[in-house]
């Protein structure tokens, strides 16, 4: 029997698994041997998964890149460098608070106790974290809710306020968010014990918990924040007839951009996988891909031939606007993230096309309530956010829910109406967390926005923001200064009592003093372009 073993496990770590079981004292050799395979199996899965979430966690990551792009490519060349910095400093903020306490509050403790918490409170400063890569890949996600706020507050909004928001953000405000509705622990997650109406919310890769927290944390930061100079409003504060565009300096940085999120929308959507206790995570994974794809696509492309007809019938002309399609397309992406895993492909595309849509409407209702939003954050992740948090709702399929999580208890509503049942528990789970991510964010970051702006801390002087914030906080103009008027350099140089005596791209110049608004040069610079 035991030559027979032998010659059977021939290699090196079944060898070792034989010698162990047949010097110890054993009454099933076989059982011995194959309880130390199953368990080499399962560390062998686990190194694997591991490696895998690395992956994932550096393509989430890479879409800082991504958003960077996007962000450069939308704004006026004289404050790319402003722009560039901040979603820097996002990431190196995410990371420092995420490992103080961050983590802490969203999964502290999670595997410690069964109940009901509204904040961790174990695993600061990564104490006791075993599972190094899934603090890897949470914190990937964390970074990229503050960055989606970089955008909309664009080209008017302070260093100093910039720091503070990305740091409330990152290490209170969106763990919260996070523990509720991911910790097994959290009061809306699915996870729980005992979870919220028998089902809990559903979100799959963070279309709530991520987009939904830094595009509601972005629109009450810029209802406070106010418009840029000249956007909706004269030098003297009275309505224009019509906004002035202000386009970006470069649509080709913007498609890079673009580009670069989606590719990593497949660690985001498809990574999330790896962290489903099924065993079937390569066939979720598989679908959570295709439906991102085709979310995105639908998307797009409604959006770009809506556009197409609506701007064919208010002015007679047909535009095919190539930023309406990448911002549809990232509306898609964004709408789908929530219920990847659970909806049909079928499915995926309905959810794309009315992300579509609804960007459009929300882009165009930004406008007529005159909020400005640099780079359509807004409209591209709040909305698609809280649609495809609401989708879920609707469309989540039975098989598709089973493979994911092992039940399908409750199922979209639609899928409930058509089997001849109402049961909308996982539709209300959802409507539910909607309302909490808003109001959460509500509640902590809009009088943190208005505090910021009594302080005036919050936007940046009115001359600062004419001569743009490449040269107003970092000494020169960093992507050129064409576009910059000679004296509106020269009237920030006055405010300093300093004389311009060489060319401003040289000129070293530190923070002006509050903006006079009796300055006839800086008067003019608001209402013409610059």
């Amino acid at each position: 029997m035991s030559d027979l073993l032998s010659e059977t496990l021939s290699g090196d770590f079944e060898s070792l698994v034989f010698s162990s079981c047949m010097n110890q004292d054993q009454t099933s050799p076989l059982e011995c041997i194959a309880n130390k395979l199953e368990e080499g199996q399962h560390a062998n899965l686990a190194d694997t998964t591991a490696w895998f979430l690395i992956i994932a966690s550096a393509l989430v990551f890479f879409m800082q890149a991504g958003f960077a792009m996007l962000c450069a490519g939308s704004v006026r060349i004289k404050n790319v460098g402003n722009t560039m910095l901040k979603n820097l400093l996002d990431a190196c903020g995410a990371a420092l608070g995420f490992f103080t306490i961050g983590f802490a509050f969203a999964f502290g403790g999670q595997n410690d106790s069964t109940a009901t918490t509204f904040i961790g409170t174990s695993n600061f400063f990564m104490q006791g974290v075993d599972d190094l890569s899934f603090w890897l890949f949470q914190f990937a996600f964390a970074a990229t809710s503050a960055t989606i706020v970089a955008g909309t507050l664009a080209e008017r909004c302070q260093m100093a306020a910039y720091l503070c928001y990305s740091v409330i953000l990152t290490g209170f405000v969106y763990p919260i968010v996070a523990h509720s509705i991911w910790s097994n622990n959290g009061f809306l997650s699915a996870s729980n014990a005992d979870p919220f109406l028998g089902v809990g919310m559903i979100d799959f890769a963070g279309g709530g918990v991520v987009h939904m927290t830094g595009g509601a944390t972005a629109v009450f930061a810029t209802m406070i924040l106010g418009p840029r100079k000249g956007r909706f409003y004269d030098a003297r504060g009275n309505p224009l007839p019509k906004p002035k565009p202000f386009p970006g300096h470069s649509i080709a940085l913007q498609m890079l951009g673009t580009f670069i999120l989606w590719f990593g929308w497949y660690g985001f959507n498809p990574g999330s996988a790896l962290l489903l206790s099924t065993q079937h995570t390569g066939g979720v994974a598989a679908v959570a891909a295709v439906n991102t794809t085709l979310s995105a696509a639908g998307a797009g492309v409604t959006a770009l031939f809506t556009n197409l007809l609506i701007e064919e019938r208010t002015t007679g002309e047909a535009k095919f606007d190539l930023s309406t399609l990448m911002n549809g397309c990232l509306a898609g992406l964004v709408a789908i993230t929530a219920g990847c895993a659970f909806l049909e492909p079928w499915a995926a595309l309905i959810v794309g096309i009315v992300a579509g849509w609804l960007f459009l409407f929300t882009s165009h209702l930004l406008i007529r309530v005159r909020i400005d939003d640099a780079v359509d954050a807004i409209p591209v992740h709040l909305a698609g956010g809280s649609w495809g948090v609401l989708a879920t709702g609707l469309l989540a399929s039975p098989a598709r829910m089973t493979a994911a999580l092992g039940s399908a208890k409750h199922v979209g509503w639609f899928y409930s109406l058509a089997n001849g049942s109402f049961d909308a528990s996982l539709l209300g789970a959802q409507v539910c967390g909607i309302f909490f991510v808003l109001g959460w964010v509500f509640f902590l970051m809009f009088p943190f926005f208005v505090w910021l702006n009594y302080m005036g801390w919050f936007r940046a002087d009115s001359l600062e923001e004419l001569v743009g914030l490449d040269i107003s906080y970092h000494g020169g103009a960093i992507g050129g200064n064409d576009e910059v008027k000679s004296e509106y350099i020269e009237a920030y140089n006055k405010r300093r009592g300093k004389q311009q005596r060489q060319p401003s791209a040289e000129i070293e110049m530190p923070y002006p003093d509050q903006y006079d608004p009796h300055n006839e040069a800086a008067m003019e610079a608001v209402q013409e372009p610059y």
